[in-house]
């Protein structure tokens, strides 16, 4: 009888939630980078308090020495999944069949272009360079049933001979070659709207990196839901933006564990 009651209150308050139009992410995944040093001392150790915290996604920035069949194993056997991957500048132009190859046997469905070093950034001429390579890549990815996408920072939106790059990628790259993960943090920091992008090019921000900036003059990294990013303004937007998955990320954390644990609990708690 007890959870009878439980079930029906839970039910009515779905449907309350409903009928006032708010919504609840789905599946929340984490980027990896976040624990990076925690997985380069313990993968599977790290990998399972991952999925201990509720996380069902990982993204995925290197194997640490594992073969794609030893990643493999380990997400299988903890119920995990890796929709996407991060592959530098350097693997898209010279070991892309290798990142096809890997990708088919974990399973991702992206590979996401993550950073170009300021080398590579010096002019516009760059970003085109880059846009031609994403859309060459793009297109690899695209006959091997894969889907290429390009991670943001703040650079891209910083005024480079009176453009901004991150324009240019977007007018420069073919929309159904080249999706975008879109850097909730970074977009912040370069204090861009995402909803102008959205509204623009609706259906290219398939990633989202949820990431929050904290209130100090530094505008740091901080757990989801610590900071001054409204998130479910952005999320309301979803729709409009292609959104398909959401990665927690922290660049930055003495407790990188612990900080994953308080962002998906705030997640996990969000109405929308």
């Amino acid at each position: 009888m007890t959870d009878r009651r439980q079930f029906l209150r839970a039910a009515a308050g779905g449907m309350c939630l409903a009928g006032l139009g708010w919504k609840k992410l789905g599946a929340v995944g984490v980027q990896l980078y976040t624990v990076r040093r925690e997985l380069g001392q313990d993968f599977e150790g790290t990998l399972g308090k991952i999925a201990a915290i509720g996380f069902r996604e990982v993204e995925f920035a290197g194997y640490y020495d594992r073969t794609p069949e030893q990643v493999k194993a380990t997400l299988d056997k903890l119920k995990l999944t890796a929709p996407s991957a991060h592959v530098p500048v350097a693997g898209l132009r010279d070991e892309l069949a290798k990142h096809i190859a890997a990708a088919k046997v974990i399973g991702h469905h992206y590979l996401v272009c993550p950073w170009l070093a300021p080398e590579e950034r010096k002019a516009l001429s760059d970003y085109q360079q880059l846009a031609a390579l994403l859309n060459r890549a793009g297109k690899a990815c695209r006959e091997a049933g894969l889907q290429l996408a390009y991670h943001n920072h703040d650079f891209e939106f910083m005024p480079l001979e009176g453009r901004l790059p991150f324009d240019l990628l977007l007018a420069e790259t073919d929309p159904q070659l080249v999706k975008i993960e879109l850097d909730l943090y970074w977009i912040a920091k370069a204090n861009r709207e995402p909803a102008a992008y959205f509204d623009k090019y609706p259906g290219r921000f398939e990633l989202f990196h949820v990431k929050d900036m904290d209130k100090t003059p530094k505008q740091f990294f901080t757990e989801v839901g610590r900071g001054t990013i409204d998130f479910k303004a952005i999320f309301a937007l979803g729709q409009k933006a292609g959104v398909k998955h959401y990665f927690v990320e922290q660049d930055e954390s003495p407790a990188p564990l612990e900080s994953l644990k308080t962002s998906f609990t705030y997640l996990q708690g969000l109405d929308y």
